[in-house]
């Protein structure tokens, strides 16, 4: 158990261990690295007015915390669910903060024995927010303890066996589930009818992101200018775990060959020399993409075979990797496999052949 943030009114604590830092983790990763969480982390937002873009989700929320604080009761039950690295966590830690009260953070993945959720629930103080990370991989007899604990604020407890078993009826303080997944459609139905509150969080736009690149720069006293942000925004794939992420690293590359500032021309070299182009591919993107060309003809191209292909991991390929290529345009799936689009063809320098297939990018631009 460790503590990853906190102040006056927010305790912030998780269950599970982050684990070794990974030496092959990729800059551009969505997930969260060891590195971005460790501590106090200066660059999470504590207030709505602080957290930038999410703009109609930011609106209903305040509206469902002002009702919620004038009823002197607590806040619905939310989900909150998107791509990753988008300010889930974030989020859940403001709902805390601006409710005035303590904040727990587990995970779905932590949560393995039903004994496990009831020590986090009698533990919890009323009005508090539990946030549940990954809520999707959560255990069907996990989830089977939550719905009452959700629905009645109680649970019943089961102990011994045979004819010896005895059955306790635990009262709960009344407390607010936040929960956040990647895979909406993967939470049970009757999971996801227990929340009162659903919000979607979207990608970013490279306005939005450079806001929160300034607004990191000021917070970590690394001078960058307008363009400099446009250029990092413009690759960190509409996230802002990754614009933060890459905004620590150029900062090096700043301090060694800018005297400390952060220009456009110096972001640009910086992120090539990290092997970022200018859409936030890196080069196992780029491998993927050329594998598939060079070895398939640019598909079809069946999953596992991809798998064996290039070495990784279907898994892997599936929840890592294609989901970007996918919603930039440049890989789609079809019912006989993987293929390349005529935009990834141009952006690798390539002829496309005539019967490439054709697409259109869903990123926004400048």
């Amino acid at each position: 158990m460790s503590t990853d943030y906190k102040d006056e009114n927010l305790i912030s604590t998780t269950f599970d261990d982050p684990g070794e830092p990974d030496e092959d983790a990729r800059l551009v990763d969505t997930g969260s690295l060891p590195g971005d969480e460790a501590g106090d982390n200066p660059l999470r937002p504590q207030t709505i007015s602080d957290y930038i873009g999410q703009e109609s989700v930011k609106e209903n929320l305040k509206i469902y915390i002002e009702a919620s604080k004038a009823r002197k009761e607590p806040l619905d039950h939310v989900l909150l669910y998107g791509p990753p690295g988008l300010g889930k966590t974030t989020l859940a830690g403001i709902i805390a903060h601006e409710m005035g009260v303590g904040f727990r953070i587990t995970s779905g993945p932590a949560i393995e024995r039903p004994g496990d959720l009831a020590a986090i629930l009698s533990a919890l103080t009323p009005g508090d927010v539990l946030f549940i990370d990954e809520c999707h991989r959560m255990s069907r007899a996990v989830e089977e303890i939550l719905y009452p604990a959700m629905e009645d604020f109680a649970i019943d407890i089961v102990t011994g066996k045979g004819q010896g078993a005895m059955s306790y009826h635990l009262p709960l303080p009344k407390f607010t589930l936040v929960g956040a997944t990647t895979r909406a459609g993967r939470i049970s139905a009757p999971m996801r009818d227990r929340f009162g509150v659903l919000l979607r969080l979207e990608l970013y736009t490279p306005e939005e992101l450079a806001l929160i690149i300034r607004r990191s720069a000021g917070i970590l006293g690394v001078a960058i200018d307008h363009d400099g942000s446009l250029e990092l925004a413009s690759r960190s794939r509409g996230t802002p775990r990754i614009a933060n992420r890459l905004l620590k690293r150029v900062r090096d590359f700043a301090q060694v060959e800018s005297n400390g500032v952060i220009t456009e021309d110096l972001a640009r070299r910086a992120l090539d020399r990290l092997g970022i182009d200018e859409l936030g591919l890196d080069k196992i993107d780029r491998m993927l993409l050329d594998s598939i060309i060079r070895f398939f003809g640019g598909g079809p191209v069946g999953l596992e075979t991809l798998a064996a292909a290039t070495g990784e991991e279907a898994v892997t390929i599936e929840d890592v990797y294609e989901p970007y290529l996918m919603q930039i345009g440049f890989l789609t799936r079809t019912p006989r496999g993987r293929c390349v689009t005529r935009q990834a063809y141009l952006h690798l320098g390539l002829k496309p052949p005539a019967g490439a297939v054709g697409s259109q990018s869903i990123l926004p631009e400048f």
